[in-house]
C-alpha cells in the first residue's frame, strides 16, 4: 500500500472511531463539545498529513508506523491507547449521565473554548517539534544515518513532544467539557514518563552522541524541573 493510501486509510478510520466513541457513550447527537473537538481534529489532521507529505514523505511514513520492537514499549503503547479511548468514553458518559454537572457543576463555556485553543496549540507545537526533528518516528527506532537533534525545542527539553503531548492531553476533557475524565488523562503522565525513560536507554545504547546531548541537556520534560 503506498503512502497516499494508508494516510488515506488512518483518516478514515481515525476520525470515525473517534466519533463513535464520544457519541455512542454520550447517547446522543447532541453533544456539542465532541462536535467541536471533531471540527478542530478534521483540518489538523488532514492539514498536518498534507503537510508532511510534501515536506518530507519519509518522515510521513516514520509517523505512520504503528509496532513497535521493543517489549517494554508494546507494553506501555497499549495502556496509553486504551486509557485514551477511557478517557474519550468517559467523557461521553459524563454527558450523558451528568456527573461533573452534579459533582462540580457544568465546565463553563469560556474554560471549553480556551481548552479547545489549548489542544490546537499543542498540535501546533507538535507539528514543529517533527518539523525539527524528521527522524521522530511514532514508534521507538534507530535508522542508519539517524543524528541526535538538539535544535529548537530540543535545546529546552529532551523529550519536547512528550511535554506538549501532557499538555494536550490534561485539556481534552475540558475541551469535551468533563471534569469527571480528567483523572484518567493525569494516568497517561507516569505512562508517558515510562516510555521517554524506556526510549532513552534505548537512544543511549544506540545513537551515537545521545549520551553527550543528555549531559548538555539536563531536563527531559519540564525545564528546570525534571
Amino acid at each position: 500500500m503506498n503512502l497516499k493510501s494508508r494516510l488515506f486509510r488512518r483518516a478514515l478510520i481515525g476520525l470515525p472511531c473517534t466519533a463513535g466513541m464520544l457519541f455512542v457513550s454520550a447517547g446522543s447527537l447532541r453533544f456539542w463539545q465532541a462536535w467541536a473537538f471533531l471540527a478542530l481534529m478534521l483540518p489538523l489532521g488532514v492539514g498536518s498529513g498534507i503537510y508532511f507529505y510534501k515536506l518530507d514523505p519519509k518522515l510521513l511514513e516514520r509517523r505512520l508506523l504503528t509496532r513497535e520492537k521493543v517489549g517494554e514499549q508494546k507494553i506501555i503503547v497499549l495502556w496509553v491507547r486504551a486509557l485514551l479511548a477511557f478517557c474519550l468514553c468517559l467523557s461521553g458518559l459524563d454527558y450523558r449521565f451528568g456527573w461533573s454537572r452534579a459533582l462540580v457543576g457544568p465546565v463553563p463555556l469560556w474554560l471549553t473554548v480556551f481548552s479547545l485553543a489549548v489542544v490546537l496549540g499543542c498540535w501546533l507545537l507538535i507539528i514543529w517539534v517533527i518539523s525539527v526533528n524528521r527522524f521522530a518516528a511514532s514508534v521507538i527506532q534507530i535508522e542508519a544515518g539517524q543524528a541526535v537533534v538538539s535544535t529548537g525545542p530540543y535545546r529546552i527539553v529532551r523529550h519536547p513532544m512528550y511535554s506538549v503531548a501532557i499538555v494536550m492531553f490534561l485539556f481534552v476533557p475540558l475541551a469535551l467539557g468533563s471534569y469527571f475524565a480528567l483523572p484518567a488523562s493525569v494516568l497517561l503522565i507516569p505512562l508517558l514518563v515510562l516510555r521517554l525513560l524506556n526510549e532513552e536507554k534505548v537512544l543511549g545504547r544506540e545513537l551515537p552522541g545521545y549520551a553527550e546531548y543528555c549531559r548538555r541537556t539536563r531536563f527531559r520534560l519540564i525545564p528546570f524541573v525534571w
